[in-house]
């Protein structure tokens, strides 16, 4: 009993040991205390400066976009109608984004009633407000409830943090964008509860120019780690054909 206790435990520390050490290698490299900043008409200036790098009005007429991401969800959104279709494995879910309750849930081309319902529409959420954050983060800096500030940065550059009090899955999350010279960015870093490092970076320099003219990233690099944007498809409001 004591050699096979012996081999359990040895194999739990052969196991989490390394994942123990590179965990207290990347923490103690990258962990950051969230920076102060000042809000003021300068960080709105910032915010809309980036805006207009990436053509926000492109973006504000472009009604339907399609997107997978990772691979693993795939979505066809139409903001026109605040709505989303989420589909991942056998599921498929009719997001209504303004009324939830109201959304349909499909698994295997068989609608779902009942509490389980539910289950699949907050799954469908969850996937939504994460996975279109990585695709439309930077036009969402002026959103209800989020406060923009201006950070100086060591090099005397400016970058901006910017805070979503409110609305998302996470509330309270805080993104610190950084610009190239002409206020495109580059990347940002963050201070995110589902996160056990602070002030992690992620890239945002890979973009494309969709149908529409609105700028959309297809990639973004976060340590080792990538994230697939694709099978990117944007339509036009009817207004602006």
């Amino acid at each position: 009993m004591k050699k096979v206790l012996k081999i359990v435990v040895g194999v739990i520390i052969f196991l989490t040991l390394p994942s123990l050490l590179l965990f207290g290698f990347v923490y103690f490299k990258y962990n950051e205390k969230l920076p102060e900043g000042i809000e003021s008409p300068k960080a709105d200036a910032l915010a809309n400066n980036m805006l207009e790098v990436l053509d926000y009005e492109a973006y504000k007429n472009t009604d339907y976009i399609e997107w997978t991401f990772k691979r693993r969800h795939h979505f066809k959104w139409n903001k026109a109608d605040n709505s989303c279709q989420v589909l991942w494995k056998d599921f498929k879910v009719n997001l209504d984004l303004s009324t939830p309750l109201q959304s349909e849930v499909f698994k295997n081309n068989v609608k779902i009633e009942g509490s389980e319902k539910q289950e699949y529409i907050d799954q469908a959420t969850k996937y939504f407000n994460n996975d279109s954050f990585w695709l439309v983060a930077p036009y969402k800096v002026f959103d209800s409830g989020v406060t923009r500030q201006v950070v100086t940065l060591e090099n005397a550059k400016k970058a901006l943090l910017v805070t979503y009090n409110s609305g998302g899955s996470t509330p309270g999350d805080s993104y610190l964008w950084h610009f190239d010279d002409s206020g495109k960015p580059t990347h940002f870093q963050m201070w995110v509860s589902i996160l056990p490092i602070d002030g992690l970076e992620a890239s945002w320099s890979d973009w494309m120019t969709t149908e529409t003219g609105a700028m959309l990233p297809t990639f973004h690099k976060m340590l080792v780690l990538g994230i697939e944007l694709e099978n990117i498809k944007t339509a036009p409001s009817e207004s602006s054909n």
